[in-house]
């Protein structure tokens, strides 16, 4: 990670549908301790958990009252409301002013795809890149960040961000939110598993009728193994996601996009028609620099760092 040791520290938090990851993070994005635990079904027993996880953080460091972020997984307001996580049960959950009432500190809330795009454009891919950044985090959906004018962008509400919900063609596949044509519902994991399930529907010849299941990840390994279904199927989705980050260019003009998440396991049988895709679409290309896209480097540190981070950020 670039820089040496920062001065500043606080702890970052990352809750996830299946662990909770806590670590001891300076101002320079270098982790310097961390913990983790299963994440509990309960809400209760959930913060509990987290505030184990700032005591031990804490008792190790030597040093009170440290500021904390936390990126959740969900719909997460101006005032760290989280008002809907998919994999958890917080609906409406005062989780910024549970958390700030039991430590008597700053917290900071946010939703863990955007804090993983202040992670990498802070401390990661984007660090050295003028002008804003947009992430993508690919995974089995599609979350996102953006950061302007070096604040993270939230929206009206502070739940924007969400382009995994974009339309990109409309009466498309049906998406979990309700609707058809999302981002998400085209150019996820979740995606790329369906459509080759179709193909193979369709009468496709491939090895992965003998997969157990067709998951993204199956397909991706079949790709990698020269199964040519699977090679065109990663093609076919990744076109997807290039027209989606072109509207988003197109549209917001980012110094830099970056793409996260488990499909970077694909790499460029995934990424490379992504790129394509995009630079055949974004306006204007010969009169600008078009944004380029970057592979995420911070991995699943992104958003325990950029938590952390954005404890640390008076402004943004």
């Amino acid at each position: 990670m670039a820089g040496t040791a920062g001065d500043a520290l606080a702890i970052g938090i990352d809750v996830g549908g299946t662990n909770i990851r806590a670590g001891l993070v300076d101002d320079d994005g270098s982790i310097h301790d961390r913990e983790q635990v299963a994440t509990p079904d309960d809400a209760e027993a959930r913060m509990t958990a987290m505030l184990d996880l700032v005591a031990r953080l804490s008792e190790r460091a030597d040093v009170d009252r440290l500021p904390v972020g936390v990126g959740a997984a969900g719909l997460v307001d101006l005032d760290g409301v989280v008002r809907y996580s998919p994999n958890l049960d917080w609906r409406d959950a005062p989780v910024r002013a549970e958390l700030a009432a039991a430590l008597d500190v700053d917290v900071r809330v946010e939703n863990d795809a955007a804090a993983a795009a202040w992670g990498e454009y802070r401390a990661g891919a984007a660090r050295d890149v003028d002008g804003g950044a947009l992430m993508l985090t690919i995974g089995t959906g599609v979350g996102g960040g953006l950061i302007m004018d070096d604040r993270l962008i939230r929206g009206n509400a502070g739940i924007g961000g969400e382009f995994g919900h974009l339309i990109i063609s409309e009466g498309g596949a049906r998406c979990p939110c309700g609707n058809r044509g999302c981002l998400e519902a085209l150019a996820s994991g979740t995606a790329i598993g369906r459509r080759a399930a179709a193909a193979l529907a369709d009468g496709g010849d491939s090895a992965l009728r003998d997969v157990d299941e067709v998951t993204g990840t199956a397909v991706t390994r079949a790709a990698r193994d020269g199964d040519a279904l699977a090679v065109e199927v990663l093609a076919e989705v990744g076109c997807w996601l290039g027209v989606g980050i072109a509207s988003l260019v197109n549209s917001l003009d980012p110094g830099v996009v970056i793409i996260g998440g488990g499909v970077l396991s694909a790499g460029s049988l995934f990424l490379d028609p992504a790129t394509e895709a995009y630079h055949a679409r974004v306006i204007a290309r010969e009169h600008r620099d078009v944004a380029p896209v970057l592979r995420a480097e911070l991995g699943d540190d992104a958003g325990l760092i950029g938590a952390a981070l954005l404890a640390l950020a008076r402004h943004a």
